[in-house]
C-alpha cells in the first residue's frame, strides 16, 4: 500500500508555519525577517538621532529662551497622548502574544484597539495641540507671531528669533513622529487585513512581532518627545 510522502521544508503542513521557497528553513526565513527589521530600525534611530542632537545642541546654547518658548505647550494634552501611546505598545505586545498562540480574533481584537489609539493620538495632536498654535501664529514662517495676545507673561520674554526655531524643531520632530505614526496606522490595518483573509504570509507570528517592532519604536520616539519639549526645567 503506497503511503504518502514526506512534506518537504518547502510544503506547507497545517498547524504549522509555511517556509517560502528563498529560505532553508524556518529558522533561517524568521532570522532574515529579524534582520532586517533591526536593520531598518538602526537607520530609523539614525535619523531622529540628528535631529535630538540638533535639539540638544540649541537646547543646550538657548537654555532659558526654550524654557520661556515651551510654556505655550500643553503638559495636559501631550501627558494623554503619552498614555495614548503606552496603553497602544500593551495592545501591541498582546497582538504578539496571541499571534503566537495562533487565536486570530484576540490578535484582530488587540492590532483593533492599537489602531484606535493611534487615531487618538493623531486627534489630540492636530485638535488640541496644533490648532491653537496656528491661530495664534506660532508657525514658523513668514506669519510667526511673537509674543500674541493672552500669551503666559513668562514665555512672551523669550527672544522671537529663538522662540521660532523652538517651534521649528517642535513642529519638525513632531510632525515627523505624526508621519511615522500614520505609517503605522497603514501598516496595522493591511496586517488585519491580510490576518482576516488569512495571507500565508503572515500566518507565522513574525509579521505581526516586526510590525510591533515598529510601533514600539514609534512609542519610544514620543517617550523622549515629550519630557524634551513639554517638560523642560527652570
Amino acid at each position: 500500500m503506497a503511503t504518502a510522502p514526506a512534506p518537504t521544508h518547502h510544503d506547507h503542513v497545517e498547524g504549522q508555519d509555511e517556509v517560502f521557497q528563498q529560505y532553508k528553513d524556518l529558522a533561517q526565513q524568521n532570522e532574515s525577517y529579524i534582520v532586517g527589521m533591526w536593520t531598518f530600525l538602526v537607520t530609523e534611530v539614525m535619523f531622529f538621532g540628528a535631529m535630538f542632537l540638533a535639539y540638544s545642541i540649541y537646547r543646550w546654547t538657548y537654555q532659558e529662551d526654550f524654557y520661556k518658548a515651551h510654556k505655550e505647550l500643553s503638559i495636559m494634552w501631550g501627558g494623554i497622548n503619552t498614555f495614548v501611546l503606552l496603553a497602544s505598545s500593551f495592545s501591541m505586545a498582546m497582538a504578539v502574544y496571541y499571534a503566537q498562540l495562533k487565536k486570530r480574533k484576540q490578535q484582530l481584537i488587540a492590532l483593533g484597539f492599537t489602531t484606535l489609539c493611534a487615531f487618538g493620538f493623531l486627534i489630540i495632536k492636530l485638535v488640541f495641540e496644533w490648532a491653537p498654535k496656528f491661530q495664534h501664529g506660532l508657525l514658523p514662517g513668514p506669519a510667526f507671531t511673537w509674543p500674541f495676545h493672552n500669551m503666559d507673561p513668562v514665555a512672551a520674554t523669550a527672544r522671537p528669533g529663538i522662540a521660532q526655531l523652538f517651534y521649528s524643531l517642535y513642529f519638525a520632530m513632531t510632525g515627523l513622529h505624526g508621519l511615522h505614526v500614520v505609517v503605522g496606522i497603514f501598516v496595522i490595518v493591511a496586517l488585519m487585513y491580510m490576518t482576516v483573509k488569512k495571507y500565508p504570509q503572515v500566518e507565522s507570528y513574525i509579521p505581526t512581532e516586526m510590525v510591533g517592532l515598529y510601533w514600539h519604536f514609534v512609542d519610544l520616539v514620543w517617550i523622549f518627545l515629550y519630557p524634551l519639549f513639554y517638560l523642560i526645567p527652570q
